[in-house]
């Protein structure tokens, strides 16, 4: 048998085709259609660059021979996946064998050079695709613009699709960097410029800041405007303030700083002291006499100051002191409420009691036991020694007040004294024992347990220090109206009851007040009274009274030791009560030199000090 010629496939889908019908139908199909020409080429190609469009010219086809005539191929034999009847293998037909040709394809036309950078070509695929690319394009009329470039491609058996006309190209254009935007014109501030304030230098030698001008010359047309025989503008009366408003202004006063009602001295004690005389002992219900008072006494007030204040006070109303039980050496311990219900206690019990009511009202207090300056008290001579430590016969409270600050407080003594000639108890009302700092309560009481002296310093001080006190010896006598005035005894200069005459020395004597706060108009008995300083001359032989100078606050005087007097002569500071038989506060010095030895003058007694 001849050799059939091979058929020629163009295209690896035309030969799987022609496969598969062998392999599906039988040996008798009808002859395969001659093969499908190849599609033409594209009429141009088109690129896409960076910049710009370019578009190439179709390349020139050489004409193809004519293929010869050609019979159609033998079936291909069904191929059959099971075993024979004769237990034989199917043998698979031999693969066509293929012609050897000789002839040469035709030649690829030159490509043209590609504007596209390396790796930004797609591959073609067969199947029906559309790439799209988008590509910045840079012009001179618009920067930023973007340029669109459409290729559609299809397969061999898809339809032609048409595409849309091409944009007009452009020419290439090498990419330049962007240019910068134009710079914007400077911005003119509208406002006015604002002048410098000139820097502060020194007291008085800062420079004087340049006028501010309005863009015209001020100077010329004041000039120009007002005559050499002109005088200064007038002042207008219309805003000067009238005496009245002036002296108005003046008696204002300022507002209390928080530093008033943290003194003890210059507080307003009004309200509790006015509490704690309506509640005497005699009309306290017996069944809890403690808890009546301490809801009473202190319940009215929010501070811890004045519930202290008013348990204080209480015990001035309606307690007094046993002088009985004390002269007769017949003290027995005493309650809070058995002191209530007799009204008669010694220091033990009014310490007792102001403890019960004021930890019933929710105040800590302890009482403090030790020795006391009082009653039976002998201050040092000059080089006598300190007896032995026995810090004993007194009682006394401390209480915890706003802040949580201790303060000390002795309610006997605030009660009244004991007269030892009498055997008397003298109901006198001394705030100043609960007024006083703690180290001002601290020169006339030595606690037992050191603890308690509870000074603001810190400092503990010794039983020597205590005992001998500021003077180092006997201290200067202080009568008892220095707390009526406002003076503190703790300034009281010279501190010690002797002063040498003969020591060639000037001698000052001074005093302050109780605290800057104090006011003789607000917290004393008026106006500010006039001290004296009584003195005997040189050898005794001429008596004087020297004002004594004042700022407000600190009262003094200095004088020559030998003026003062004779050894064994007393000198004094006396307080002018009355002046021709009228009261002497708010008397000058001045006024009381013109009045002296004309007109008859009344005293008391502040200090006394003893020439040696």
């Amino acid at each position: 048998m001849a050799d059939t010629e091979e058929p020629q496939y163009t295209t690896l889908a035309e030969r799987i085709a022609a496969l598969n019908k062998n392999k599906t139908f039988a040996a008798n199909v009808p002859s395969a259609k001659p093969a499908r020409p190849a599609p033409p080429l594209p009429p141009s190609r088109t690129h896409s660059g960076l910049g710009a469009s370019i578009a190439t010219k179709p390349p020139t086809t050489p004409t193809v021979p004519a293929r010869p005539a050609k019979s159609n191929p033998p079936p291909l034999p069904r191929r059959d996946t099971q075993t024979s009847l004769n237990g034989q293998d199917a043998v698979r037909p031999p693969l066509p064998s293929r012609k050897s040709s000789t002839q040469q394809p035709p030649a690829l036309p030159q490509r043209q050079p590609s504007t596209q950078p390396n790796g930004l070509l797609n591959v073609r695929r067969d199947s029906a695709s559309s790439e799209v690319s988008q590509n910045s394009t840079k012009s001179a009329k618009s920067a930023g613009q973007s340029s669109w470039s459409t290729t559609s491609q299809g397969s061999v058996t898809s339809t032609p699709r048409k595409l849309p006309p091409a944009q007009p190209q452009e020419p290439q254009k090498p990419a330049s960097a962007p240019s910068l935007p134009p710079r914007l014109p400077a911005r003119v501030n509208k406002q006015d410029a604002i002048p410098t304030r000139p820097r502060i230098m020194g007291f008085g030698s800062s420079q004087a800041p340049k006028p501010v001008t309005n863009g015209q010359d001020s100077t010329q047309s004041i000039s120009s405007n007002r005559k050499d025989t002109d005088g200064p503008p007038p002042v207008p009366a219309a805003s000067r303030p009238s005496a009245a408003q002036i002296d108005q202004v003046a008696s204002r006063k300022a507002p209390p700083s928080a530093d008033l009602n943290n003194c003890f001295a210059c507080r307003d004690w009004s309200a509790p002291d006015a509490v704690a005389a309506q509640y005497p002992r005699q009309s306290v219900p017996r069944n809890d006499p403690v808890g009546y008072l301490a809801h009473n006494l202190c319940s009215p007030f929010p501070s811890y100051n004045d519930k202290a204040r008013a348990i204080f006070t209480w015990c001035h109303h309606n307690i007094a002191y046993d002088t009985g039980a004390f002269f007769g050496n017949n003290v027995r311990n005493q309650t809070g409420e058995s002191t209530i219900f007799s009204g008669l206690a010694v220091c033990a019990g009014y310490a007792e009691t102001y403890k019960s009511i004021a930890n019933r009202a929710g105040l800590d207090c302890n009482v403090v036991s030790g020795h006391g300056k009082g009653f039976g008290y002998t201050p040092l001579k000059n080089g006598e020694p300190v007896p032995r430590e026995d810090p004993s016969g007194h009682a006394w409270n401390a209480v915890r007040i706003d802040g949580g600050a201790w303060k000390l407080v002795d309610a006997c003594w605030g009660a009244g004294n004991v007269d030892g000639a009498t055997q008397s108890f003298n109901k006198v009302f001394a705030p100043i024992h609960f007024n006083a700092t703690n180290e001002q309560f601290g020169a006339r009481h030595y606690p037992q347990n050191p603890k308690y002296q509870h000074r603001e310093d810190g400092r503990t001080v010794s039983w020597d220090e205590y005992y001998r006190g500021r003077a180092m010896g006997e201290p200067v006598t202080i009568f008892s109206n220095t707390a009526e005035e406002g003076i503190s005894d703790a300034s009281m200069e010279p501190a010690n009851k002797h002063i040498q005459v003969n020591s060639g020395q000037v001698v000052r004597f001074q005093f302050s007040k109780i605290c800057p706060h104090w006011k003789p108009e607000k917290n004393g008995k008026g106006k500010p009274p006039l001290f004296v300083l009584n003195i005997h001359g040189l050898d005794g032989r001429k008596d004087d009274m020297v004002p004594i100078e004042t700022d407000g606050y600190w009262h003094w005087i200095d004088v020559n030791a030998r003026d003062l007097g004779a050894p064994g002569q007393k000198i004094e500071v006396l307080q002018i009560t009355s002046v021709d038989h009228k009261d002497a506060r708010g008397l000058t010095a001045r006024d009381f030199l013109a009045a002296k030895g004309r007109k008859a003058m009344a005293f008391s007694f502040l200090t006394q000090w003893i020439l040696e």
